[in-house]
């Protein structure tokens, strides 16, 4: 992946980084108040189911016990024991005979004043039979619940049914139904008849309807169901309460994300990162700024210039990702690429021109070892170039100790590559420099190439020169009367926009053949020397 890629991934992160944790707080705090009311009104569900069963076993249990009575029915006896039950068995509220249908007599009355009983709501599969009746032996309508088994039955209280303290922070209402008749036995509050109409139809165990949450609990051996409701406006506050729980955490979170990947970020963004990733993309271009021999004007090679064009459509100039390159230690990664770049592009040139040359800038940073040596070595070899036809350059600003950098430039010289000193005059000691170390050319730097006129330098330099039996390249010569004067004061080459700009490969190539072809014409049209 790339660094620009990964730039892209982080600040994507980032923005993650930030609102994930927060929303998380919010989804948090959500989600635990949700739970928190649903476990509230499942349990209280839960404990209604547990009381209907209870007091459904206790009725069962008393009926069982009096179908084993041997008294004569309705005399002192039977009375007395019918009493006797309906006091030990805390949810029965009266004991009834029935002949038939035909209440005859109770734990209440000795003679019973009752209708008969309507055919039963429901019917259980062992044979217990329920109704819903609000008639009493006293007289009054009161909705009672009664549990029959062969000529006993047992009066129950509706309400006893749904008697349970909700443990809840938010009121809870609840519902029993009888899943037979579709009739409501007992509530704690009114029930709309389109919700039971829902749980009719959708049979759904929970559902949130008219701003409320249902629970739904059938009890299928009792034939009854019971429904537990809620508001939901409470919900909303404990919401809130959790979400100023919550919060803090995810925003303490964001903000410590943040600033790590910030880091990481402005990491990625560092010149060092940034230039791996040019190269990585292969974002830098060589140009070649051709090199010609003054007297005649020919092409002889050129001088590799590495550039760094950059979204915007400008370029970074050289003078700032070098020095760049070289204090993030990516100067030799750099040097390699320039390298590759230049086989690539004018390997087949150099074949077919095997007098020319393509001159390679190195920093003093290459000169530690020998691994650029041996790959030049190889390219060289593979792509059938001379040796001779790479030139090596070097700032004396990177040979600043001869006793490291000197070793391995006679390296270079001895496996044939040849080795210029570049910006001659703008470091220090040079005279000392070339003493001691083995090159074959020496480049004088532009600034003294623009002040011919004015300051003598450059004719103490090429002197210099002369005594060393180096040759000589005048960088930056832009007009004819500076050309005149290096040729007259025996410099052999020159380069600069007097010739041409730096160049892409393909115009380079064609500028240099139109050279070459031009000169050949020039020789052919001149008159024989007497």
């Amino acid at each position: 992946m790339t660094n620009r890629r990964l730039r892209s991934l982080v600040t994507a992160i980032l923005i993650l980084a930030v609102l994930l944790p927060i929303a998380l707080s919010i989804w948090f705090a959500r989600s635990h108040a949700n739970e928190q009311f649903n476990d509230e009104l499942e349990t209280y569900t839960a404990s209604a189911r547990a009381r209907v069963e209870m007091v459904i076993e206790q009725a069962r249990e008393a009926l069982l016990v009096l179908n084993t009575l041997q008294t004569t029915p309705c005399s002192p006896e039977h009375l007395l024991a019918l009493r006797r039950l309906a006091y030990t068995h805390r949810y029965v509220q009266e004991v009834i005979w029935m002949d038939g249908l035909s209440p005859r007599c109770s734990s209440l009355e000795s003679s019973s004043r009752q209708q008969p009983f309507p055919p039963p709501d429901a019917v259980t599969e062992k044979g217990f039979r329920a109704w819903y009746t609000s008639r009493t032996d006293l007289d009054m309508s009161y909705e009672m619940v009664a549990i029959g088994l062969d000529r006993y039955a047992v009066i129950i209280d509706p309400l006893t049914f749904i008697d349970v303290v909700p443990f809840s922070s938010n009121p809870i209402n609840l519902a029993l139904i009888g899943t037979t008749s579709n009739h409501i036995i007992a509530s704690t509050s009114t029930l709309s008849p389109d919700i039971w109409q829902t749980v009719r139809e959708e049979h759904s165990i929970s559902f949130t309807r008219h701003g409320n949450r249902y629970e739904i609990l059938p009890l299928l051996n009792a034939k009854l169901m019971i429904v537990a409701w809620a508001s939901l406006a409470p919900l909303e506050k404990a919401w809130r309460d959790q979400l100023l729980l919550w919060m803090p955490f995810g925003i303490v979170i964001s903000l410590l994300a943040a600033a790590f990947i910030l880091r990481l970020l402005g990491r990625l963004q560092s010149p060092r990162y940034r230039l791996i990733d040019a190269l990585n993309n292969r974002d830098l271009t060589i140009n070649y700024q051709p090199v010609v021999e003054l007297k005649s004007g020919r092409a002889i090679g050129a001088e590799a210039l590495v550039r760094w064009p950059q979204p915007d459509g400008t370029w970074l100039s050289p003078d700032v990702f070098i020095p760049m390159a070289e204090q993030t230690g990516t100067i030799n990664q750099l040097s390699a690429y320039v390298i590759e770049r230049v086989f690539e592009e004018m390997s087949d040139w150099l074949r077919q021109h095997p007098d020319k040359h393509i001159a390679i800038n190195l920093a003093a940073q290459d000169l530690s070892s020998t691994v650029l040596l041996e790959r030049l070595t190889r390219l060289c070899a593979g792509a059938g170039v001379a040796t001779r036809q790479i030139v090596i350059e070097m700032t004396e600003r990177s040979v600043v100790d001869p006793d490291i950098t000197g070793p391995i430039l006679t390296r270079y010289r001895q496996a044939g590559f040849r080795v210029s000193i570049d910006d001659f005059g703008t470091g220090y000691s040079s005279l000392s420099y070339l003493q001691e170390l083995e090159v074959d050319i020496l480049k004088i730097d532009k600034s003294f190439v623009m002040a011919l006129e004015r300051k003598q330098v450059t004719s103490h330099i090429i002197e210099i020169a002369r005594t060393l039996k180096l040759e000589m390249v005048a960088e930056g010569v832009e007009n004819p009367q500076q050309e005149a004067w290096l040729c007259r004061h025996g410099v052999q080459y020159g380069q600069g926009w007097h010739y041409s700009k730096a160049l892409s490969a393909q115009a380079f190539m064609r500028w240099a053949e139109e050279n070459l072809a031009s000169r050949e014409d020039e020789t052919l049209l001149a008159p024989p020397h007497a």
